[in-house]
């Protein structure tokens, strides 16, 4: 065998291990696939779904599989979007709303819808529309909350079989037009004066009833004291009834005479008077007195 035989079959051979070698590489290559954390892999073999590779290092048949799509799961957010929609009392707003999601299982949204954003926004477009055409104009401004959650509630039950899932759903504003302003303008200042009144005239009532309860209280304590004199008096003539009981007429007499003598006491004392009247029998009921308090028993 010549030198050049020698040469042709080394050269041969070094191409055919160069040759394996790189399709080693290439297989390597195209065999593994290391998935970011924020995306998901979706493979088809063939032109069929065969399966979908989450974050970290994956492996596929190389040549066979291939990846087809790759999907980021990261939350997202739609653009505002504003609507038209007509509230139960026939009132035209304008509603604008803000969705967010993230897509969970991205072989359902791959393969059955197309547009993801615009099919989310005419979703919630027609869901907010119906929602809005239930309420009056005061259940709309005033019940946002559970506007916002049954429109969430209403929204994911729409996009489940996309693979989807609606994270938050918001209403940013409810516009009214020009027209509808002024009249509820009109309105609100008109509640205000009826309140106003409506506290005015319960303030008078409250006083009027405050002035009856004072006077009320007032006569009761009247009457209580009337009623606790009347008593006393009471008192005192049983005291001198019983007194009369027990001493005869002596003791009546007695009890006169000393009342004429404190009478004319007070008389005597009062300022500015130097001229003291005396009753004709004045005398004799001092000596009355004096002898019924000598003759008192102790």
């Amino acid at each position: 065998m010549s030198g050049e035989d020698v040469l042709g079959q080394v050269g041969g051979s070094n191409l055919v291990l160069l040759l394996l070698a790189a399709f080693i590489i290439i297989a390597i290559f195209l065999g593994v696939r290391i998935v970011p954390q924020s995306e998901k892999y979706v493979v088809e073999r063939f032109g069929r779904l065969q399966s979908v590779l989450g974050p970290g290092i994956n492996f596929i048949i190389p040549f066979l599989d291939r990846v087809a799509h790759r999907i980021s799961i990261l939350e997202r957010q739609l653009p505002n979007a504003t609507q038209d929609a007509i509230t139960k009392d026939n009132v035209l707003v304008q509603i604008d709303t803000s969705v967010f999601y993230r897509i969970l299982e991205p072989e359902k949204t791959v393969y059955r819808i197309r547009d993801v954003d615009a099919a989310i926004a005419t979703t919630v477009a027609g869901i907010v529309r119906a929602e809005i055409g239930k309420m009056d104009l005061d259940e709309v401004q005033s019940n946002r909350s559970q506007l916002i959650a049954h429109i969430k509630s209403s929204v994911e039950d729409a996009v489940n079989d996309w693979g989807i899932e609606v994270t938050r759903a918001e209403i940013l504003d409810v516009n009214l037009d020009q027209a509808t302003r002024d009249a509820m303008l009109q309105q609100l200042n008109a509640e205000r004066a009826r309140r106003a009144q409506v506290t005015e005239a319960e303030g008078t009532k409250r006083a009027v009833e405050l002035n009856a309860d004072a006077e009320l209280y007032a006569a009761e304590q009247a009457a209580k004291a009337r009623r606790i004199q009347a008593d006393a008096e009471a008192y005192a003539t049983e005291v001198v009834a019983r007194a009369i009981a027990d001493n005869g007429l002596e003791a009546a007499q007695y009890q006169v005479a000393l009342k004429q003598v404190e009478a004319l006491t007070r008389l005597g004392n009062g300022a500015g008077s130097q001229t003291v009247v005396l009753p004709a029998n004045a005398l004799d009921a001092f000596a009355d007195a004096f002898s019924m308090l000598k003759g008192k028993p102790k």
